[in-house]
């Protein structure tokens, strides 16, 4: 399966997939150019550093799984799960390149989720098929055109802040925040 693997693999293994969304006979698309890793109970950038909690179960698997949630009050936030069941992992979507139906903004993660009308509501969807949420994998973005850094926002855990678990498509305009 895609999912069941290190974050951070599938992290860069997104860029250049399609992520869909189809509700009220309505299909939204675009291509993935910027992502981020949350490798695990150990990563204080990542939610699940906390333990396990209701927000945060979806995250300990299975893998393949939706968790979104709510950032600052305001933005949702779309993120694939990893790793396999058990261990707490998941990749951040941070921009897409619009292909259809995607009205405003998806460069960085809340204009992304407010472009597909994703939300909280569709937290914990299966990625893999059956449901409104998908992500089409395809032949993705070489690795001569994947730069690397450290990721955006995170700067509360400490030295998991500088490390570069950020992943974007180096030709792409849709690339949010920083490039550094």
């Amino acid at each position: 399966m895609f999912y069941n693997r290190p974050a951070l693999e599938v992290a860069r293994e997104l860029l250049g997939q399609r992520l869909v969304v189809t509700a009220g006979g309505q299909r939204r698309a675009g291509i993935i150019v910027e992502t981020e890793a949350y490798v695990g109970t150990q990563d204080l950038a990542c939610h699940a550093s906390r333990g396990r909690t209701p927000r945060t179960e979806v995250m300990f698997g299975p893998p393949g799984h939706a968790y979104v949630y709510l950032v600052y009050g305001m933005h949702h936030c779309f993120n694939a799960v990893t790793c396999p069941e058990g261990e707490a992992a998941a990749v951040l979507v941070r921009a897409v390149a619009p292909e259809e139906g995607l009205p405003g903004r998806t460069d960085g993660p809340g204009r992304l989720c407010r472009a597909y009308g994703l939300s909280r509501a569709h937290d914990r969807l299966d990625l893999c098929g059956g449901s409104m949420v998908s992500v089409e994998v395809g032949e993705g973005v070489s690795r001569k055109h994947t730069a690397r850094g450290p990721r955006v926002g995170v700067y509360y855990s400490g030295a998991w802040a500088a490390r570069p678990y950020r992943f974007w498509d180096a030709r792409s305009p849709w690339v949010s925040g920083r490039r550094a």
